[in-house]
């Protein structure tokens, strides 16, 4: 699959920029195609940094040219509603909200909305409107944080 494939070829790039890459996405749309990469750091991200990536990533890209048709390359930060892609982004997020979609209903729900209350070896637990449930990782197909427009840290996290 060619997004894995982007996966291994730009995960060590950005890495050694001293970012994270939080999540590639790529989408073909007709004859070209977007690629989105969403970077994270310590100190968070400035437009100055994603400017940075984009440069050295274009340039792999020039090199390897693993994509065949055209495309366009947006690099970003995670914004307020950060995706949560790895176990570890869970965990640093424990009490804070979160909207989880499953690859497969579980009782007939794909669609989870609740408060982080941990991270196990394999599953993250969330508090939602049933009560406590436990989500395999394996069985995310996307998670991302639900904005608290109220908190005065929303902006200030990490």
């Amino acid at each position: 699959m060619l997004q894995d494939r982007l996966t291994q070829l730009l995960e060590p790039l950005v890495e050694s920029l001293g970012y994270e890459l939080l999540l590639l996405e790529f989408s073909p749309q007709g004859r070209s195609a977007l690629l989105r990469l969403y970077l994270d750091a310590a100190g968070g991200v400035t437009l100055g940094d994603c400017e940075q990536v984009s440069r050295e990533v274009a340039a792999l890209l020039d090199v390897e040219d693993p994509i065949k048709t055209a495309f366009q390359l947006e690099v970003s930060s995670p914004g307020l509603d950060r995706p949560l892609t790895k176990p570890v982004h869970f965990e640093r997020f424990t009490g804070r909200k979160a909207r989880v979609e499953l690859e497969t209903p579980i009782n007939g729900q794909r669609r989870f909305v609740g408060v982080i209350l941990g991270v196990g070896p394999e599953v993250v637990r969330l508090t939602a409107d049933r009560g406590e449930v436990q989500l395999a990782f394996s069985a995310i197909s996307r998670a991302r944080l639900v904005p608290d427009y109220s908190s005065k840290t929303a902006e200030g996290e990490a």
